[in-house]
């Protein structure tokens, strides 16, 4: 399939329906849960009813040979309000890591509970930072170990969406560190789990209508069915891991741009997941980017100062065609990514880390601008424009800081590189 900008039928309509939900159900309750830090039962409540929050919709969008449909979706839910929409699609992350990981009859048996059902409301949750290391995936020090049929996992997790409420807890720990990443199982850890303790609920700068918690598995004992992928897939690929480890040089982290790269994804759950949503991620920062860029749009347009709209003003006018030139450019890195990715085309120039990189970056250079041309109004609550920035942060930290992105991006422009010594390229003919 070619790659089209044309949306079908199906993506428009979903495009209206999320953004529709975004601007009747989100926006008017964003201020109240953002202030309160509460978590929003009853947007999620909703959010089921009208199928956005579900197993189903992640199984139907995931399919789309466009790859377009899950940005799309994510780009409005988060134009609504960034916390309440991760509070939203927090769970398809532990579903991402659960599909890559588990077998078929895993897979069944859990995706249905990182959900529930409205009037039954799931959360889930993927375990894999720890205080040790954000982006270093390879030095995961959670332990997990065998005990008769069972497996006793001991470590701590921080920055976890969801973490310590939610009803499935996908936990990546180490079991062999002498094999890598092919060393490290993907575990399920339910709610109520003995040995399985919220530290803390973290106290963020923005997007606080999420949890994010720090937990604790001390001694935490799993059955030996809660493995994804099962005993014999892990000692196969501890078996690889080993080999391939012998002799090798530790490799800074990296999700796609390269061999090296392409050996340490297939080899981990958690790598996986990252590069699957990393456009979502995008999408999401895209869409808090263009809710402050319409917003100082209309404030530019309806305020007056020397007798004329402030939009008139060149000083103002220009950051705002700045933003929506970046904001578009954006969005076609993630179309494009999205798009690589669901017709398996792997990442070869950190397309994904692109988007990423761009959108984030954009968004919280939107969020300042719409600050500054509302000048004092934009600094106080009174106006969401000062949430949407603290909001913004978020994306040039998580799943991959900028300069991880940056260290990917520059690892396939390495892996690009002329070798050929310069003096022998300046004689060549042309």
């Amino acid at each position: 399939m070619t790659f089209s900008l044309e949306l079908t039928d199906e993506q428009e309509a979903l495009r209206e329906k999320a953004h529709v939900f975004a601007r009747d159900v989100i926006r008017p309750v964003a201020g109240q849960y953002d202030s309160a830090q509460e978590f929003p039962w009853p947007v999620l409540e909703e959010a089921a009813r009208q199928g956005f929050y579900g197993w189903e919709l992640y199984a139907q969008l995931s399919v789309d040979p466009t790859g377009l449909s899950l940005p799309i979706l994510m780009e409005e839910l988060f134009w609504g309000c960034a916390g309440i929409g991760l509070s939203i699609v927090m769970p398809a992350l532990a579903l991402a890591a659960i599909r890559q990981a588990a077998t078929d009859e895993q897979l069944a048996r859990w995706a249905p509970e990182c959900f529930g059902t409205p009037g039954d409301i799931k959360l889930a949750a993927l375990a894999v930072t720890e205080p040790s290391g954000g982006s270093d995936i390879r030095s995961i020090q959670t332990q997990a170990r065998t005990d008769g049929d069972d497996w006793v996992i001991d470590g701590q997790k921080v920055f976890i969406g969801n973490g310590g409420i939610a009803d499935v807890h996908v936990v990546v720990a180490t079991v062999d560190p002498e094999a890598g990443h092919r060393g490290q199982g993907v575990f399920i850890v339910p709610k109520g789990t003995p040995g399985l303790t919220l530290l803390r609920k973290l106290d963020k700068l923005g997007c606080r209508a999420s949890h994010t918690g720090e937990i604790v598995l001390k001694n935490c004992r799993v059955p030996g069915e809660h493995l994804l992928g099962g005993t014999e897939r892990l000692q196969e690929r501890i078996a690889k891991g080993r080999e391939s480890e012998q002799g090798r040089k530790p490799i800074a982290p990296a999700e796609e741009g390269g061999p090296a790269a392409a050996v340490q994804r297939r080899s981990s759950a958690a790598l996986g997941a990252f590069e699957r949503t990393r456009p979502m991620v995008a999408a999401q920062a895209i869409g808090i980017a263009r809710a402050a860029l319409e917003f100082a749009r209309d404030y530019a347009v309806g305020r007056e100062a020397f007798g004329e709209p402030i939009i008139e003003n060149q000083g103002v006018s220009f950051p705002l065609a700045d933003i929506a030139a970046d904001i578009d450019g954006a969005r076609l890195l993630t179309w494009r990514a999205a798009w690589m990715a669901a017709q398996r085309h792997p990442f070869d120039n950190a397309e994904g880390s692109m988007s990423k990189l761009k959108a984030s970056e954009v968004a919280v250079r939107a969020c300042e601008q719409a600050i500054q041309t509302m000048g004092g109004w934009g600094y106080i609550k009174d106006f969401p424009v000062e949430k949407w920035y603290r909001d913004a942060k978020l994306y040039t930290i998580f799943e991959g800081t900028s300069e991880i992105q940056r260290l990917v991006i520059s690892r396939a422009l390495r892996a690009q590189a002329n070798i050929e010594p310069l003096n022998q390229r300046m004689q060549s003919p042309r």
